[in-house]
């Protein structure tokens, strides 16, 4: 009797942890299925409300630091790849307002991102040595803390996909086909621990910057 019960118990939270993980599980083309415009505002009040963001980027450059070119060039991609409605002139406008959160106090953003990154061509040529040439624009910032993982890292914790940590109450994971909101306790210490071994791995300051130099660089 009590063995049943206890089956019962497990299978009562194995289906609140399903329920939970379908919750948390937004697909990019069910959230675009209007346009990109309303997700872009919708993760802008994510931002409103957070006060330390950890950024770890493995294939582009995070929104809060894209430039409207970059921006436009990316969306442009999504739009024809998932073949939802086109608003990209919105969604770029709506996504570039992020950046307000970088100068207005009160928002730390703490990203870590792979060279690859920075040679990744995301439009033309113009396109991407603006975009990098704004990072070192925002490098100074007080608000942003920007690490590069060379190349020639020596890796004590592999490539991941792009996540997110919210105040590290919530981990933000970006799929292909799919937006992934992680708010287990026990995941959350996974990415925490995965960000700290990962800042282990980046040069910042004047190193950080060289990378960035040589990116540009190698444009032409």
């Amino acid at each position: 009797m009590d063995r049943r019960h206890t089956y019962a118990g497990q299978a009562d939270d194995l289906i609140a942890t399903a329920r939970g993980v379908d919750s948390m599980y937004v697909e990019w083309r069910r959230s675009h299925r209007t346009g990109m415009r309303k997700t872009q505002e919708d993760i802008n009040d994510r931002y409103a409300q957070s006060g330390v963001t950890r950024a770890y980027v493995s294939n582009v450059v995070p929104g809060f630091f894209q430039t409207p070119a970059y921006a436009t060039a990316l969306m442009e991609a999504i739009t024809d790849f998932q073949g939802t409605p086109n608003d990209i002139s919105e969604a770029v406008a709506a996504r570039v307002a992020r950046s307000r959160f970088l100068y207005e106090g009160g928002h730390r953003f703490v990203v870590l991102m792979e060279e690859c990154v920075l040679r990744y061509r995301v439009g033309d040529a113009e396109t991407m040595a603006g975009q990098l040439r704004h990072l070192l624009t925002v490098m100074p910032l007080p608000s942003v803390s920007l690490g590069v993982i060379p190349f020639t890292a020596q890796r004590t914790m592999w490539p991941l996909e792009a996540f997110y940590l919210h105040d590290g109450t919530r981990s933000v994971v970006e799929t292909l086909t799919a937006e992934v909101n992680v708010v287990q306790p026990r995941e959350l210490a996974d990415y925490r621990k995965a960000f700290g071994e990962l800042t282990k791995m980046a040069v910042h300051g004047n190193a950080a910057r060289a990378l960035i130099e040589s990116a540009i660089t190698s444009l032409g």
